[in-house]
């Protein structure tokens, strides 16, 4: 059988620049964690969105991937809703928790502007337009006000890898209590820095072809060295069903975490699979849970919160 784990690495690469406030991010999800863990939650790193891998270094051009955010969006809502509190790792302009239900929603089609006296007004909203936007926003302002909800951005891979890392560094304080919930679309090929062109890549120079380098897999250094007590799961998306469960106890085996999230691309909003050591539990949305609008994320974290209770417990 073929590797599981062709581009292993202990470290990040030289050619990952470090972003410039990557320090100062650490330090505000260190503060958070350790607020919350003194307060007896739970806190959850959620990765979310695709990463962006530049063609150039003055960046015009770049790889991107399918990954709108919508499954690490729907997520954050329900581990807020089971006490955790959420860093939420996310690509700019991905979906966000609680605003990603109307994503595609003209905002200024839903606002009615009534002119009171001249320059002034009241705004009033829509709420056909808006399905629910008063019990939502209820949920978020009390998310708010509590401060459970930190918002990361990241947009190259780059941004990706270090902030991760940072994370990583800064939930180790809260041992057993942080968990890692990797379901960020990670792109498995770059260009290093080295190699890449300056400037635009001109269309006249002809066909373009691309020699890119496989990505190190952080998963590693992540369970072994930076967070060695965190509960930590991580995504596998394949197209083909046939070799999804041997590619989820195949990255299990590699990288020695506790769970895989396993689910094909044309049924991954009804039907998954969480992969551990010695389970795989089959999580499956009925036709009448569908019409009811309940979403496979709901189901996929009441059966991780309560694995990381048995984790926490075996901990102490």
């Amino acid at each position: 059988m073929a590797s599981c784990d062709p581009a292993a690495a202990g470290s990040l690469s030289e050619e990952f620049a470090v972003p410039a406030h990557v320090e100062e991010v650490r330090s505000v999800m260190e503060a958070f964690a350790v607020q919350h863990g003194a307060a007896g939650r739970r806190v959850v790193l959620i990765t979310s969105g695709g990463t962006k891998v530049p063609l150039e270094s003055r960046t015009v051009r770049f790889l991107d991937n399918f990954s709108s955010g919508r499954r690490g969006a729907s997520s954050a809502e329900y581990f807020l809703s089971q006490g955790y509190a959420v860093i939420f790792l996310h690509r700019q302009r991905s979906l966000y928790p609680y605003t990603r239900l109307y994503t595609g929603v003209n905002l200024l089609d839903c606002l009615t502007l009534d002119t009171v006296q001249e320059g002034t007004g009241l705004v009033t909203v829509d709420q056909t337009k808006l399905p629910n936007i008063t019990e939502v926003l209820k949920r978020y302002q009390a998310v708010k006000s509590a401060g459970l909800l930190l918002p990361v951005e990241f947009s190259t891979l780059s941004e990706y890898l270090h902030l991760l890392k940072a994370a990583a560094q800064a939930l180790s304080s809260i041992g057993s209590k942080a968990m890692f919930y990797l379901a960020a679309a990670v792109s498995d090929f770059y260009i290093p820095a080295s190699e890449m062109p300056e400037h635009k890549i001109q269309s006249s120079n002809g066909p373009l072809q691309i020699s890119m380098k496989m990505v190190p897999k952080i998963l590693k250094p992540l369970v072994k060295d930076w967070a060695p007590t965190a509960f930590v799961i991580s995504f596998k998306l394949e197209t083909d069903p046939s070799i999804l469960l041997e590619r989820a106890r195949c990255a299990l085996d590699t990288y020695k975490h506790q769970a895989v999230v396993a689910n094909v691309l044309d049924t991954r909003h009804g039907y998954v699979v969480v992969v551990t050591e010695d389970s795989q539990t089959e999580l499956v949305l009925t036709d009448e849970e569908a019409q009811r609008e309940v979403e496979i994320e709901d189901k996929i974290v009441r059966n991780l919160s309560h694995a990381h209770t048995q984790f926490i417990n075996q901990k102490v």
